[in-house]
């Protein structure tokens, strides 16, 4: 009794016709001889000759520790991180616009208009790639309300359609209130007194 497949035929032996092709038969030599040319026996230990012609092996150079210090390039430069691209130029802290309030200073008008600053963190370094990334200048937390200086307005016009109605911009300062407790009221009062800094 023959094998019979799903249809409930007997399975046949089904082979393809193959055309020879001079010109395709020609590129198939040519790319194996090609590929075969490279072939060949590889220099036995202690054998003075190697693939650049020369008598004696190429100079080595032992490899440093991993937990070794790197020393920078004979260019002055910096080592560069492992994975980075060496076309990637180094990241440069964007700089707040000249006619912005420092994050400092709004903070500081809040305080002196009796509002809360409690537990004042200077969290600027977030601003970078090793951050949030979100490309402020300055950026300073507190309990009731989080100050990010960006440089220019585009950048915190930006931002704040991101963050919608936890956030309420200045000219190129934004303060939000994301992860904080601090109600509309209180909210109105810091927008104001960053309203007048402006």
């Amino acid at each position: 009794m023959a094998d019979r497949g799903v249809t409930g035929r007997p399975f046949t032996r089904q082979t393809a016709r193959v055309k020879k092709h001079p010109r395709a038969l020609t590129v198939a030599g040519l790319l194996t001889a090609l590929a075969l040319s490279g072939c060949g026996d590889d220099p036995k230990p202690g054998d003075p000759s190697w693939a650049d012609g020369s008598a004696k092996p190429a100079p080595t150079t032992q490899a440093a520790p991993p937990d070794a210090p790197q020393q920078a390039a004979p260019t002055g430069r910096a080592p560069r991180i492992p994975g980075e691209s060496p076309s990637t130029p180094p990241f440069t802290m964007p700089k707040r616009d000249a006619d912005a309030p420092a994050a400092r200073a709004v903070v500081d008008a809040f305080k002196a208009a009796g509002l809360k600053v409690t537990n004042l963190r200077d969290r600027s370094a977030d601003c970078g790639p090793d951050g949030a990334g979100l490309g402020c200048a300055e950026l300073l937390v507190t309990d009731a309300v989080t100050v990010y200086v960006f440089p220019d307005e585009a950048y915190a016009s930006n931002q704040t359609d991101v963050w919608g109605a936890d956030a309420y911009r200045a000219g190129a300062v934004v303060l939000s209130y994301a992860g904080t407790k601090t109600g509309e009221a209180q909210r109105k009062r810091y927008n104001d007194v960053l309203a007048k800094l402006g």
